[in-house]
């Protein structure tokens, strides 16, 4: 009779899981149940603080007497506006919505935009989880309606049709239709083709040097006489391909660090299948960053590494360094963390598709498939940066029928990849939901690890304007390591400003070390203090690794057949190839 409990309590927990895993399948990931506690815990709160109702009537009536007053001197060119547009809104910048009758309409969409924004946030009482998803997804409706995603309310796109008698408007048809037939037979992007793996991108020359069921470790061929004793071991992310890292050869890191001397091996990660859904974190961390340890001694008998970590991969790599400290592992020389963080309590606006349900959607979904598709991780990144990634797109190739042409970056980030089951999971639970590696809980072969016991050198990159790692969450591996640890913090973004080649315009960084026995300095005040640099970061940590070298020599031979690792191919391998 138990038995048959059971079993039927699986079978409703299978059911259920399946129902939810096509809901999720049609909402894109998102979970509508995480949606409505978050509009109903504002809703009810608001409904129940007449104080804040009198002050958003109030702030209505007083926006509406303002708006009036504009219109009736909105033909006059230098009326005061009503309000600006949001820092990081550019819609309006153009000269053309200055004048009347577009300047009326711009305002009158600021104005709405500034009450909601008023509306849906210090609602006393709402937790601050839930008020931060409805003031995002009331800036989407928002940016959704916006007058300059529509062809007679903006006045660029407007002059274009009538200068060209709607011939923008074909293209912008033609656009349109090309990109949904290629998004129906999941083809890349228009012009991605120009950027061809191991033709235009991830050239520079090197070989497989191992292979196993999750990594290929390429060793790449060196340019010097003489390199560094100790090599660099780059961990990249497995959400994209590693090439991001060797992009074109004017923009290659791995470029960059084999022609300054240093001997380079990079781990490329499968793309995962439905088969790997079992695959684990602790397999990431096994199969990944310790098999790869364990070559490059076979290779380079005798030396420490330099150990790089971007983005997950560097999450991933601050767990597998922390574990080697607790067991006196003393294989690393540095660590170099790239955008990558290892608390993520202010994981910025990511955090908004990550909780409880959230995640448990996400769950279903990939036990239902084996692992999480790149279409179904792309909507949400694209709605943390929809006015760039969308409505710019809609105006720009739909409305003015103008192509946008893709770089080698821009061709790299439509090359995603899948995420396994087990894996992603454990990843969205036990570090951003348990913030467990920060807190000392995350567990390594049944042991507890923590930052605390690493004490090789560290070196950590923050991007001012990073959607994905934002730098100050970055900072903080500074609060719970008793190492020094060098802070760089450089212009750009998660990709472009990691991706900052030597020559590259608009580039500045600040950059200082805190040393193990000097107090701690919270990021707005080290932000401050610190002087503000020109150029490329990557000089400066090139001579941070040379600095911590212990001299040069000749080059080790590209793999170690008498150890096991013969060269199996050249580079960029074969898992990179894999869709």
């Amino acid at each position: 009779m138990m038995t048959s409990s059971i079993a039927t309590a699986d079978n409703t927990s299978s059911f259920d899981r399946l129902a939810q895993a096509w809901q999720a399948r049609f909402t894109g990931g998102l979970s509508p149940a995480s949606l409505w506690l978050a509009y109903l815990d504002w809703l009810l709160h608001l409904s129940s603080s007449p104080g804040n109702q009198a002050r958003l009537i109030e702030q209505a009536w007083r926006n509406a007497l303002q708006f009036t007053e504009y219109v009736l001197r909105g033909a006059d060119p230098n009326a005061r506006p009503c309000t600006e547009a949001r820092s990081q809104g550019s819609r309006f910048a153009d000269a053309e919505w200055q004048r009347w009758p577009y300047n009326l309409i711009s305002q009158g969409f600021l104005l709405t935009e500034q009450w909601w924004q008023s509306a849906t946030t210090g609602i006393a009482g709402v937790s601050r989880h839930h008020e931060e998803i409805v003031s995002f997804w009331a800036r989407q409706w928002l940016d959704m309606v916006a007058p300059s995603n529509f062809l007679y309310t903006n006045p660029h796109v407007l002059q274009a049709t009538i200068a060209e008698g709607g011939a923008n408007l074909v293209r912008g048809m033609s656009n349109f239709l090309e990109d949904w037939q290629r998004t129906l037979t999941h083809q890349k992007s228009v012009g991605a083709e120009a950027f061809v793996v191991s033709k235009t991108v991830a050239v520079t020359p090197g070989k497989v040097v191992y292979r196993n069921q999750l990594i290929e470790l390429i060793q790449y061929t060196p340019t010097t006489e003489t390199v560094y004793t100790e090599p660099v071991l780059i961990v990249p992310a497995w959400i994209m391909k590693y090439y991001i890292l060797d992009l074109s050869p004017e923009n290659s890191l791995v470029k960059y660090l084999v022609d300054h001397g240093h001997t380079v091996f990079m781990i490329s990660w499968k793309n995962p299948g439905a088969e790997d859904h079992d695959l684990s974190l602790e397999d990431y961390r096994t199969l990944g960053i310790m098999n790869a340890l364990e070559v490059i001694a076979a290779i380079s008998p005798g030396r420490r590494v330099h150990a790089v970590g971007y983005c997950l991969g560097g999450t991933l790599l601050s767990i597998a360094t922390a574990a080697m400290a607790r067991d006196y592992d003393e294989r690393l020389k540095s660590m170099t963390l790239l955008a990558a963080q290892t608390d993520f309590t202010e994981a910025g606006e990511i955090l908004l598709f990550i909780d409880e349900s959230q995640v448990t959607a996400l769950e279903n979904l990939m036990w239902e498939q084996g692992y999480l598709d790149a279409t179904q991780m792309a909507g949400a990144f694209q709605l943390l940066r929809a006015n760039d990634l969308i409505w710019s797109r809609l105006i720009h190739e739909y409305l003015l029928g103008q192509r946008e042409s893709l770089n080698d970056l821009m061709a790299w980030n439509a090359d995603a990849t899948r995420l396994p089951y087990r894996m992603h999971t454990q990843y969205l639970r036990s570090l951003f939901l348990q913030n467990d590696l920060f807190e000392g809980r995350y567990r390594v072969d049944d042991q507890a690890t923590s930052l605390t016991d690493i004490r090789i050198p560290i070196f950590a990159v923050g991007t001012v304007r990073d959607h994905v790692s934002p730098w100050r969450s970055v900072y903080k591996i500074s609060l719970l390591t008793e190492t020094d640890v060098t802070f760089l913090l450089t212009s750009g973004g998660h990709n472009a400003g990691i991706v900052s080649e030597p020559g590259h315009p608009h580039r500045s960084y600040q950059c200082a070390t805190r040393r193990a026995d000097t107090p701690y300095i919270d990021g707005d005040t080290w932000q401050r203090t610190t002087p503000l640099q020109e150029g490329s970061w990557w000089p400066t940590w090139q001579a941070w690794l040379a600095e911590r070298s212990s001299g040069r020599g000749g080059p080790p031979p590209l793999g170690a057949p008498q150890r096991g690792y013969p060269q199996l191919g050249e580079t960029p391998g074969y898992y990179i190839l894999q869709t």
